[in-house]
């Protein structure tokens, strides 16, 4: 089983932004092809989960990822900052070799 965890912040601000949703809405994190470095991580509302589909609740809040993403962010976790640049999502990855700076690029 992949280890991919939640920050306590990250759970919070996942939880205000589904309260906005209709319910039953999770927030879906994948990797994809592409951006600066190689890869880049995607965040998405979704509805509906797939079969394969890694769940992972905190506090309310829902997270999917897809089986072929988790193997991307295995170890990882999905934090919340809110600092002087601005608020947003931040994987922090092990098996990233190299990032952009936005943060959403990597490579492995």
């Amino acid at each position: 089983m992949t280890s991919i965890q939640v920050s306590e912040r990250a759970a919070t601000r996942i939880g205000q932004i589904l309260k906005g949703e209709p319910d039953g809405t999770m927030l879906r994190v994948s990797v994809e092809g592409g951006g600066c470095s190689g890869f880049q991580y995607k965040f998405d509302m979704e509805r509906e989960k797939a079969e394969d589909d890694i769940v992972i609740e905190r506090n309310g809040a829902v997270v999917l990822i897809d089986s072929v993403s988790s193997q991307y962010l295995a170890n990882s976790e999905i934090d919340f900052v809110d600092d002087l640049i601005g608020s947003s999502f931040k994987i922090i990855n092990p098996n990233a070799t190299a990032s952009c700076g936005c943060g959403t690029s990597f490579s492995l």
